[in-house]
């Protein structure tokens, strides 16, 4: 292939995988919207702690049943099909959570919406990587995490812009439905630019579909390169016919155990907790609503900028080593922010430097290190198995969080709220240096031959 049209290649896929990562915006966009609506919701509905945390909890029930359903549907009815159908369940939450009257109207138009957030949260990095060339699968994988950080920055600004276009009476009546239905737009984009890209060449291939699967491939990968990757996507589909109970082998037993104690444990240190309540933290400890707002996008700033500084290091320092030192970090600012409540000092600067803090450490370790290192450690032929339930645990973690953080601050208060995030720091601190592996520049047969060792 020239290099002509070795950049044109490039560019394709490069596209496509740009189309597929915005099923990471809206995961973004959906579950942070709620980080500026849920203090109005609240008085508008007069929720009780224990409602808050369902009403903001509501769509991450969606998105446990969405992962759980998504890789049997995209394997009955292809990946792009079923990445459109999660657009128009985006679409329909946006209007839904709009416009309800009652919190169970509200609850059910989230649920929807979180069904589609659990089935992309699972099919755009599949996608990608399915439809990727192998020398920079990598690298396109990563555009979907970067994805979400960018649709939670997104949000946040629209928050801002929005409760900053009329009073608290203003925002408790209509605001919060302004930020809500905001989301129709990416959602209407996604579904739009979803029909300009192809199947998967992957479940075409598995569906007989020869012509159209090399036709893709061809067009990814050039004539010759494409015939040989098709014909290594024989060879693996041949082997690929793993089920629940190969996952309980030994060998394949601890690659799960790592797995899903990574993905719950990226949940339950906290990083929810800021991301959806970090307005009614600070007004909490006397910011205003305006202060608190702007203080949430620095947050999204500070997520975006050193989820970049992750792209950049992950592949030369490593998963490990990232981790290792990303969580010491955010066990320094969760102690730190404990602290700052215990002592009452949180109206200060302190509070707001010891979270960004929190947000930069996790940024660049925990928040992407959990999707690329679950999509590693799983040998091909139960890799969608094994996928699908870490991903689930990932979603489970979301719910504990997002229902018991309102209910935490109001019974034991902010100091001992982020003093349990910072003992799952450090457990988790602990369990990473004891049991999880590099895999840094290892293929993926070397990584899966690893844990026959354990």
């Amino acid at each position: 292939m020239s290099r002509i049209e070795d950049q044109a290649s490039v560019q394709y896929v490069y596209l496509i995988s740009i189309v597929a990562a915005i099923g990471g915006l809206l995961f973004g966009y959906d579950t942070a919207v709620i980080a500026g609506a849920i203090g109005y919701l609240q008085t508008k509905f007069e929720l009780s702690p224990a409602l808050t945390g369902w009403a903001a909890s509501s769509a991450i029930w969606g998105c446990v049943l969405g992962a759980l359903i998504a890789g049997k549907a995209s394997d009955v009815l292809g990946r792009k099909k079923v990445l459109i159908f999660t657009a128009v369940l985006f679409a329909i939450s946006a209007v839904g959570s709009a416009l309800p009257n009652n919190l169970t109207h509200f609850v059910v138009a989230r649920f929807i919406g979180g069904v589609g957030v659990g089935a992309a949260s699972m099919l755009s990095p599949m996608y990608i990587s399915e439809i990727a060339p192998a020398r920079i699968r990598g690298r396109l994988v990563t555009l979907y995490q970067l994805a979400i950080v960018l649709g939670i920055n997104l949000i946040y600004f629209v928050n801002l812009k929005i409760a900053a276009s009329g009073t608290e009476i203003w925002n408790v009546d209509t605001g919060w439905r302004m930020m809500l239905g905001s989301e129709l737009i990416p959602a209407g984009l996604f579904f739009v630019a979803l029909f300009f890209v192809p199947e998967s060449p992957r479940w075409l291939a598995s569906k007989g579909m020869v012509n159209e699967a090399m036709r893709v491939l061809k067009k990814i990968n050039g004539e010759e390169r494409g015939k040989e990757v098709f014909s290594d996507i024989q060879e693996s589909l041949k082997e690929e016919k793993g089920t629940i109970s190969e996952l309980f082998e030994p060998g394949m037993r601890m690659a799960v155990i790592v797995g899903m104690f990574l993905a719950l444990f990226s949940q339950i240190t906290g990083i929810n907790a800021i991301i959806y309540y970090a307005p009614e933290i600070f007004k909490s400890v006397g910011f205003g609503r305006d202060s608190a707002m702007l203080q949430t996008v620095m947050i999204g700033v500070v997520n975006t900028i050193f989820t970049f500084v992750a792209i950049k290091f992950i592949d030369k320092l490593g998963r490990r080593t990232l981790l290792l030192w990303g969580i010491s970090g955010m066990i320094v600012c969760l102690g730190g922010v404990g602290t700052m409540f215990y002592f009452e000092m949180s109206s200060g600067p302190w509070l707001l430097l010891f979270i960004l803090g929190f947000i930069a450490c996790f940024a660049s370790s925990l928040g992407p290190i959990p999707w690329v290192f679950i999509s590693e450690i799983f040998p091909t032929k139960v890799r969608g198995v094994a996928m699908s339930m870490a991903v689930f645990t990932i979603w489970i973690g979301v719910v504990l969080i997002t229902q018991l953080t309102p209910m935490m601050l109001d019974e034991i208060g902010g100091a001992y709220t982020f003093w349990v995030f910072m003992i799952n720091a450090i457990i988790l601190l602990v369990f990473t240096f004891k049991m999880i592996p590099e895999t840094k520049g290892k293929t993926l047969e070397e990584i899966e031959r690893s844990w026959k060792h354990n």
